[in-house]
C-alpha cells in the first residue's frame, strides 16, 4: 500500500496536538475559540442562509428533473 507524507504527516500533528488535550477534542476547539479571540484579529458573523421561498426551492427541483429526463433520454 502506497503512503502519501503529506497525510502522514497531517496524522501525526493531529495525534500530537490531541494528545496534549488527553484526546479531548471539544476542550482543544474550546482553547483555540479563546486564542483566536484573544489574537484580536476580526472574526466574521454570517447568518445563516436559507431558502426564503419554498416555491423557489420547488422550481429548482422541477429543473433538475428535466435535467435529468433530458439527460436520459439522450443515452
Amino acid at each position: 500500500m502506497s503512503r502519501n507524507p503529506i497525510l502522514d504527516e497531517l496524522h501525526e500533528t493531529r495525534r500530537k496536538i490531541l494528545a496534549e488535550y488527553n484526546g479531548d477534542l471539544s476542550a482543544y476547539l474550546r482553547e483555540a475559540q479563546v486564542r483566536l479571540e484573544a489574537s484580536g484579529r476580526p472574526i466574521a458573523k454570517l447568518k445563516q442562509r436559507r431558502i426564503r421561498d419554498i416555491g423557489a426551492a420547488e422550481a429548482a427541483v422541477i429543473e433538475v428533473e428535466k435535467l435529468t429526463s433530458q439527460r436520459d433520454s439522450n443515452r
